[in-house]
């Protein structure tokens, strides 16, 4: 509640929250705001680049299709898209840094080498590889995204269990007996959470960003989802007549990665004790 408090006092953070919360409920309720949710998928020819109007507040793309209903469902799109890779990174990046973190020996050595390694291949480029080894589409991009985020976990949990394997209080549970295991995963994995949920949170918007990318260089998804990368991407060709075309899919990324980037940092301020100190 303390670290909320803190969070909510600092209006940068706010907004940040406030952005995302606004996104999420656009997500949950995306077909009964979208106005015209059904048409979004079909194509209306004789509509086609109609610019912003009273019917058409973002106007038309190229397929006549209502561009604001397209945008308010790609908010559902985009955000599942970062949650599925974000949790399926954390799956492999937690559990392999508190193994590296725990123990020193030939077992540390070779996950972090191997974590070193991915961290030293620009993600997109890697993205962008892995994508292209299967078919192209928004399972591939999750996959490759997922296989890309997460070294930065591994990193995270590995400095945070070996500055907490040392503290008095782990001591204390190994000499009443308690299990690593146990020592692990009930205090040293809780005691890491809040570094972890910062680099969720920041991972967030980094996934909705390069998802984006991938989807306007025809790795992610494809058509007719109303991805907003891919709208960019078909919005090229009709530049500059169709302005809107691209404006607002363009303004939906980065409002969102902008407010889980506020969030994230709000959180690791709130978070550490240290950081809040310094700015006062």
């Amino acid at each position: 509640m303390t670290a909320l408090r803190h969070l909510l006092r600092d209006p940068v953070a706010a907004l940040g929250l406030l952005i995302v919360i606004l996104a999420v409920v656009i997500a949950i309720f995306a077909p009964w705001i979208a106005p015209y949710p059904e048409d979004a998928f079909e194509s209306h020819l004789m509509q086609r680049l109609r610019p912003p109007s009273v019917d058409f507040p973002f106007g038309t793309d190229n397929l006549g299709r209502d561009i604001l209903s397209r945008v308010i469902l790609g908010t559902r799109n985009a955000l599942l898209v970062a949650v599925a890779v974000v949790v399926a990174a954390m799956a492999i990046g937690v559990p392999i840094g508190l193994a590296a973190g725990w123990k020193e020996g030939w077992l540390s050595e070779t996950l972090m080498r191997v974590t070193d390694v991915f961290l030293a291949v620009p993600q997109l480029i890697l993205a962008l590889a892995l994508g292209q080894l299967v078919a192209p589409g928004i399972g591939a991009a999750m996959v490759a995204l997922a296989l890309t985020y997460w070294p930065f976990f591994a990193r995270t949990v590995y400095a945070e269990t070996r500055r907490l394997r040392s503290a008095l209080f782990v001591d204390a549970l190994a000499g009443i007996g308690a299990s690593p295991t146990r020592i692990l995963f009930l205090h040293v994995l809780p005691n890491a959470a809040p570094a972890v949920l910062v680099r969720a949170t920041i991972g967030m918007g980094f996934t909705i960003l390069t998802a984006a990318i991938l989807g306007f260089l025809g790795v992610g998804a494809a058509p007719p989802s109303p991805d907003w990368g891919l709208a960019v991407s078909e919005a090229r060709q009709h530049l500059p007549e169709a302005w809107w075309f691209p404006t607002f899919p363009g303004l939906a990324i980065l409002l969102l990665v902008l407010g889980f980037n506020l969030l994230g940092d709000g959180l690791r301020d709130a978070a550490d004790p240290r950081l809040r100190r310094s700015r006062r």
